[in-house]
């Protein structure tokens, strides 16, 4: 598809619903799964919370205390996991649980000469059979996208991002691109986070980037996380934090005003322009 520098689609709010999990959001249209640093929660598309599973990292040979963004595929939750530290990801992986009892079922290690320094986000495009992985940190590692084969999950390429958003915190497959969300606005001085569109070609080693959304129908402003679209690509669900103050990476104090930190999914309608 050729590279298109405007906006593909316009994103109405419809409705908002407080979660539990802090990282990721993803849907097979029926119900929705949401990942916080160490659980994954099964909710219905109403917010009534269906399954909880707090100690989705136990067990494992490689130790792991966060996941980011998830993704459905096939009767399948697949999540990018890793060792995380003061903004810098350890033994990155990504992990598959059942998406009807949360069970964990296997997982790959990401390839060491890929470069990745840390996973915030896991997208599947059926059509290729690819597994995405995006990367929080700055440097070499944030300015690309990460693709593996979803049925092997062997390592095929990096693609490399042109302008590179800051701050990706989530990628989704949809209609041939992909798209990443970015928690690039500074919430202290009133600044929105952005979604953007990812136009990825086969065998080209660069991605044109289009800023697509910009997010200020939030409550108040926090840190954006992941997103997914429904199967029929109609709705966008994007998954937001807000409360907590955020040092390199990692939670600390609250703001004033809050007691706790306040984790929610807001639904948009995808209108095509």
């Amino acid at each position: 598809m050729p590279h298109d520098p405007l906006p593909r689609h316009r994103y109405t709010l419809e409705r908002a619903f407080e979660v539990a999990g802090r990282q990721g959001v993803a849907t097979d249209g029926e119900t929705l799964w949401i990942s916080g640093s160490t659980a994954l929660y099964r909710y219905a598309l109403d917010g009534t919370l269906l399954q909880a599973h707090e100690h989705a990292l136990d067990g494992l040979s490689t130790p792991a205390n966060h996941l980011g963004d998830i993704a459905f595929s096939a009767g399948r939750i697949l999540a990018g996991a890793e060792r995380f530290s003061d903004g810098i990801g350890h033994d990155i992986q990504v992990l598959a649980f059942d998406a009807a009892t949360l069970a964990r079922t296997g997982g790959f290690p990401i390839a060491p000469d890929s470069g990745q320094q840390e996973v915030s986000g896991v997208a599947v495009d059926e059509a290729d059979r690819s597994v995405w992985l995006s990367s929080w940190v700055g440097g070499e590692s944030g300015r690309h996208l990460y693709q593996y084969d979803l049925d092997t999950g062997a390592y095929r390429r990096r693609v490399h991002l042109q302008p590179v958003p800051q701050w990706i915190q989530g990628v989704a497959a949809h209609g041939g691109a992909l798209f990443v969300t970015a928690d690039d606005g500074t919430a202290d001085d009133g600044e929105a986070d952005h979604l953007y569109r990812v136009d990825v070609r086969p065998d080209v080693t660069s991605a044109a980037v289009v800023l697509e959304h910009t997010f200020t129908e939030f409550a108040r402003l926090g840190e954006i996380e992941g997103l997914c679209f429904s199967p029929d690509g109609q709705r966008l669900f994007v998954h937001h934090n807000r409360g907590r103050q955020i040092v390199l990476g990692m939670p600390r104090g609250l703001y004033p005003g809050y007691d706790r930190e306040v984790h929610e999914v807001y639904i948009y309608r995808v209108h095509a322009r």
